[in-house]
This record gives structure tokens, C-alpha cells and sequence, in this order.
């Protein structure tokens, strides 16, 4: 305590604010925890006051984001986005026209919904684009990610940091943002993003498989039985099926290859087959029964951030869709774990084999948040309960622009509407916040606070303006998206805002610059996650499925990076 006391509030906030920095970088730690331990440390060097600790949690931005989060399910539930999405993008055209037509659908969906939802809606188009232009999904899933995350930057509600930039704005001059205050410039960078990502930014992907192997199915995991000791099975016997034995066990314990022998056994295979054909070539026993019903499908899907099968076992899939539906096969993650299948838990980015007929798998992925690869099957829409969310949301919308209502006030009523009215679910009502966020949120808007009333904001804008003195307003916003940037990389966007946004103001206000312009060069900034599959939840969801490499994403982003850098810095400067 006695170094911490000599300590001045402006470095002891530094020095919290840098560990967190560390923590969010090494991601071994949830950033809803990270959050939750600066805000502790802040409250414990007397930062923030005891009773002022949970102030964030009623501030709101809070509350807004998880009004948007409520609606936004609920739209996506209805089938009336993925209608949409499936109806504009015409099968008759070429591959550039349809994936300009499929990022435009991205990046719209985004600007008014969860980032994760519109990937979600979308990503089966994606797929179907790439299928039918004979080429891997590589070619389309990042450009796909990336203008998901663009679209985020045109409104308010576009993502969870521009409400809270907003929020920044009112503690700071008075006023919020307005629902299309961000439009003009988010439009700009979004329209000449997206010619980038589809003129030239997929042809920056390596294709790494080559084409008389383009056909190839995926690797999945699954287990087969023995049937008795006659059939234990061999290892040239799988080999000649094109498996491979991963493990085996006896109950959950494991077994030496050749101890495999008792009636029960189970083993662990990897194949690009499906589990049946490999069981008829080797005379073993699948554990899955086949679905032979004429309909009968099977749809590789991925797990999305968010989706309720994370942390369950591979039964839960049974046991939500009440015995219509069973996991036959899994993604090759589960390869490394060796573990019976039964003490696998599921994760966000797991890939799941789901076997059952057309419509119930369509209804299933819906509500389980699942990114359907390789297959298409869009949900049935009931148009009448369609038109009634779409017209709630709308009519959010229209209070916030019209009424200037707040976005609190409007989407959480929104909600409440949806929920009142059965629009949505009502397991789904809570299920569709991520509370995670929500604590993040909570947590950071005191440490951003203390960060600007310990002074150590004052002192980084002075040093910040300092450096930006005398330059012209282009070069200066320039640098301030470009640092808000780079500091995304390592941080959640969120928690990038609450940092930037006083600072961006106090190096405004130093410089004699609008301070607007400044604020929403941070908005462009803190959603600019195109270098790293870390970067944004959806940069990640499609690294698997697409077969990207890590590097990949700075291939492609970084030509992107640069295009979004210069034309919101121009727009803002030529505003101003």
C-alpha cells in the first residue's frame, strides 16, 4: 500500500488501465472478468467510490444495447431478414454481382441488428455463392465477416461501442448522437469497403485447395462400437476405409489400440466419410442411428457466440428439438481432446453434423444461433408475425429519429412490446442478451470515468495534442482512428471506446478542432477489426469453416485498413 499511496491518481489509473490492457491481450482471461477486476482494482486504490462502483450498470447505454439485442433476436427469429437476404441475391447472376449483392445485404442487416445475427442469416448464402461458382468458402466467408463489421459503423445502433460513444457524447457536450449521426461518414467508408472486399479484396485469399480436390467433404469426428470380440476392428481395416482411430475407451477409461476386444468398446475415428459407411466397411457398430426418412438431412453447421448449446453436451441437441433431431458428427477440434464424445462439452466455433429432415433442422438452427456451411434450408416465415416484428422495430426506430426518444427508453420498450405480445419466444428473451457484453459494459464505464477524472486522460491528450499540433484536421483525424484502431486489436471495441472517446474530445477541444469530428473517427476506429481473427467475434467464427490462417486476415484487411482509415478521415475533414 505504502508504493501504491505515493502513487498520484493519474498513474495509478494508468497502471490499471495498462494491466487490463495486458489481460484483454492474452485472452486466457473472459474480458467480462477483466472488466470486473479493474473495476474492483479502481474501487480498492479509491479510483472509484464504493458506492458509485455499479454506477455503469444503470447507465444507458447499458440498457440499450440489451433492448437492441432482445429486438434484434426477435427479427431474426421471424425469418423475415433471411428472406430478404435469400430473395435479393439472384442465383441467374455472376459471382462478383452476387457478392457485391450478398455483402450489401451483410452489411444493411448489420446497421440495424447484432453483427453476429446478420452472419448468421447471411453465411449460408455465402456458402451456396461459392458452391455454385466452384470455389471454396474461403473465397467468400471473410468479405462476409468484414462487412458485417462495416455495416456496424452506419447507426447508432450498429454496434454496442457507438452507444456508448454516444453516451461519452452527452456526459461530454451535452447532447448524444442521433440515430444517423455516424451515417454520412459509415456510408462512405462501408460503400468503398465493400467494393474492395468484392472487386478485390477475395482475390487476395490464397486458395490453398487445388481443384480436383475442391469436392473433398470435411474432416468430423465420430465414434463407432465394437460389435464382439470377432470384429475388433484393425488398423489396416480403417485405413482401407479412409478413418483413422484417434482413441479408444471402454466406458469413459481409455484403451490401448490392442486391447480393444469386449463388445461395447468405442472408438474415437476421424474421416472424411460419414460414420455409417465407415461401420459397414469395417463391420463395426455406429452409435447414431441413420435418419432414412426421404427428407432427411445432414447440415454442418457452426456454433455461434451467444448460441444456448454452449457449455452442453452433443445430447442437448436431442433433447431441444424433443428427439428430431441428433448430432452425428463433429468438427475436428475434438480430435486434439481424445476424449469420449459424452464428456465433450460444446464451444463457440465448434462445428456440429446435425442429422434430421429439412424443416426441423431450419427451425433448430434458428434458435440455437448455429451458422448452417453447407447447406441451405430457410426458416419458414409466418408473414403476419413477421410484418408485426419488423413493424415494433420500425417503430423504434422511428421514436428515437422522430421523438428523440432515447435508445434505451425506445428498444427496451421495443422489447418489453415483443415480449408481451409473444412475438418472441419467451425462453428466448434472455437468452438473446449477452450478458457478457453487458457486464463489460457495467464494469468499464467507472474505470473509463476514473481514467478522465484521475487526469491521466488529460495528460494522454495533452501528449496526443502535442504531437498533433499544427497539422491539418485530416492528418489529425488520422491518427486518432488510426490509434483507436490498433488499440482494438488488443482490446474489445467496447472497452476501446470508453478509453478513446473522452481523450478524442480533450484532444479536440486542445486543438481547436470539432470535436465531432473527432469522436467519430473513434467510431470508425473501434470497429475497424480487419487485421487479427481475434479482432471481432465474427472474424473468428469463420476461420474454421472458411480454412483460414491467421495471417490471412491481415492479407486481405490490411489493404482494408487503410482504405477506411483515409476515407473517413477525408469525409469527417471535408465536413468539419
Amino acid at each position: 500500500m505504502t508504493v501504491l499511496s505515493a502513487l498520484s491518481p493519474a498513474a495509478l489509473s494508468t497502471c490499471i488501465l495498462l494491466a487490463t490492457l495486458v489481460l484483454f491481450a492474452s485472452e486466457r482471461v473472459r474480458h467480462d472478468l477483466v472488466a470486473l477486476i479493474a473495476l474492483f482494482a479502481s474501487v480498492i486504490t479509491n479510483l472509484v467510490r464504493p458506492g458509485e462502483a455499479f454506477t455503469g450498470f444503470s447507465d444507458p447505454a447499458v440498457l440499450a444495447v440489451a433492448g437492441v439485442l432482445v429486438v434484434g433476436r426477435a427479427v431474426e427469429l421471424s425469418g423475415a431478414a433471411s428472406a430478404i437476404a435469400k430473395v435479393a441475391n439472384s442465383a441467374r447472376a455472376g459471382f462478383p454481382a452476387r457478392l457485391v449483392g450478398l455483402l450489401v445485404i451483410a452489411a444493411l442487416l448489420s446497421a440495424f441488428m447484432n453483427n453476429i445475427a446478420a452472419l448468421v442469416i447471411t453465411m449460408p448464402i455465402a456458402s451456396e455463392i461459392a458452391r455454385d461458382s466452384r470455389l471454396p468458402p474461403a473465397a467468400t466467408l471473410m468479405p462476409l465477416a468484414f462487412a458485417t463489421i462495416l455495416g456496424g459503423m452506419t447507426t447508432l445502433i450498429g454496434t454496442p461501442a457507438n452507444l456508448i460513444l454516444s453516451s461519452v457524447r452527452e456526459q461530454e457536450l451535452g447532447e448524444p448522437f442521433g440515430f444517423f449521426s455516424m451515417t454520412s461518414v459509415g456510408v462512405a467508408v462501408t460503400g468503398a469497403g465493400l467494393l474492395y472486399l468484392a472487386l478485390i479484396g477475395w482475390r487476395l485469399l490464397p486458395i490453398r485447395t487445388r481443384t480436383d480436390r475442391q469436392a473433398r467433404a470435411p474432416w468430423r469426428v465420430f465414434e463407432l462400437a465394437v460389435p464382439d470380440e470377432a470384429n475388433a476392428p484393425t488398423i489396416a481395416a480403417l485405413r482401407a476405409a479412409g478413418a483413422r482411430m484417434l482413441a479408444a475407451f471402454r466406458a469413459t477409461d481409455r484403451l490401448a489400440v490392442d486391447a480393444v476386444r469386449q463388445a461395447g468398446d468405442r472408438l474415437l475415428i476421424l474421416s472424411r466419410s460419414n460414420p455409417w459407411d465407415v461401420a459397414q466397411a469395417t463391420g463395426l457398430n455406429a452409435v447414431t442411428q441413420r435418419n432414412e426418412a426421404d427428407d432427411a438431412v445432414t447440415a454442418r453447421v457452426a456454433v455461434a457466440h451467444g448460441s444456448p448449446l454452449i457449455g452442453a453436451g452433443y445430447d442437448e441437441v436431442r433433447t431441444r428439438s424433443q428427439e428430431q433431431l441428433e448430432v452425428v458428427a463433429v468438427g475436428p477440434r475434438v480430435a486434439r481432446e481424445r476424449k469420449p464424445l459424452v464428456r465433450i462439452r460444446i464451444r463457440a466455433g465448434d462445428q456440429l453434423y446435425i442429422r434430421g429432415r429439412r424443416d426441423n433442422i431450419a427451425r433448430f438452427i434458428a434458435g440455437a444461433r448455429l451458422l448452417e456451411i453447407d447447406r441451405l434450408d430457410p426458416m419458414p416465415v409466418n408473414r403476419t408475425k413477421a410484418t408485426a416484428i419488423v413493424a415494433v422495430f420500425a417503430a423504434a426506430i422511428i421514436c428515437i429519429v422522430a421523438l428523440r426518444l432515447s435508445p434505451a427508453l425506445a428498444f427496451v420498450g421495443a422489447a418489453a412490446v415483443l415480449a408481451g405480445t409473444r412475438l418472441i419466444p419467451t425462453e428466448d428473451i434472455y437468452r438473446s442478451i449477452d450478458w457478457s457484453v453487458l457486464v463489460l459494459l457495467g464494469a468499464m464505464i467507472p474505470v473509463g470515468q476514473s481514467f478522465e477524472d484521475s487526469g491521466a486522460a488529460a495528460l494522454a491528450a495533452q501528449w496526443l495534442g502535442g504531437v498533433l499540433a499544427g497539422q491539418p484536421l485530416f492528418l489529425v483525424l488520422v491518427a486518432l482512428c488510426s490509434v483507436t484502431l490498433l488499440l482494438s486489436i488488443f482490446l474489445n471495441n467496447v472497452a476501446t471506446a470508453i478509453i478513446m472517446g473522452p481523450m478524442a474530445i480533450a484532444v479536440a477541444q486542445l486543438l481547436g478542432v470539432n470535436p465531432d469530428a473527432a469522436l467519430l473517427a473513434v467510431l470508425i476506429g473501434a470497429s475497424s477489426d480487419f487485421l487479427t481473427p481475434i479482432g471481432h467475434q465474427n472474424n473468428l467464427l469463420v476461420m474454421g469453416p472458411g480454412g483460414y490462417r491467421f495471417t490471412d486476415y491481415a492479407r486481405m484487411g490490411a489493404p482494408l485498413v487503410i482504405i477506411v482509415v483515409m476515407i473517413s478521415a477525408a469525409v469527417l475533414a471535408f465536413s468539419s
